[in-house]
């Protein structure tokens, strides 16, 4: 059976293009002196292309190939960012002083030594935590002047009641 014949723009599933032929459409190629996506007869850019207010100019917004802004350079001699209003050389908070806050409360005598360790640190490298330091060994002295009683306190009772049992015979 024979095919009726196709027409000049239809395609034929069967027949490959040759490489010396047109493309039956698509967009056409800019001419000289037109940016890409710009249409030739003036109108604007669909949404999404860019746009130039003029030839040379870059567009509004950020492209692709384009690098942001680097920030100054620090002056020389300086390290790093340039310190804040709330912020010391030294750095963050100091170890130590958050351990002898929470001896405080689990070993009292060894959260005077780390408090004290810590004040002596921070006087050094002026790291923050020198309050947290200073309520650290406030609790640990409370906390084992307590302790400190209820030892003697012990004591003087178990004694108390050795002598009065003592006494009676």
């Amino acid at each position: 059976m024979s095919q009726p014949p196709q027409p000049p723009g239809s395609s034929d599933p069967d027949r490959t293009p040759s490489p010396w032929e047109q493309p039956a459409a698509g967009p056409e190629p800019p001419t000289y002196g037109q940016q890409p996506g710009q249409d030739p007869y003036g109108q604007q850019p669909a949404y999404g292309q860019p746009s130039y207010e003029h030839p040379g100019e870059q567009p509004h917004g950020q492209q692709w190939g384009h690098q942001p802004p680097y920030t100054p350079q620090p002056p020389y001699g300086q390290y790093g960012p340039p310190s804040g209003p709330g912020q010391r050389p030294g750095g963050g908070m100091n170890v130590l002083a958050i351990l002898s806050l929470v001896f405080a409360f689990v070993f009292a005598p060894a959260g005077i030594v780390l408090g004290h360790l810590a004040k002596r640190q921070i006087r050094t490298t002026g790291e923050d935590g020198d309050q947290l330091a200073t309520w650290g060994l406030i609790l640990s002295y409370v906390f084992t002047g307590l302790g400190l009683l209820l030892c003697c306190g012990w004591i003087a009772l178990a004694t108390l009641a050795g002598n009065d049992g003592m006494m009676g015979y």
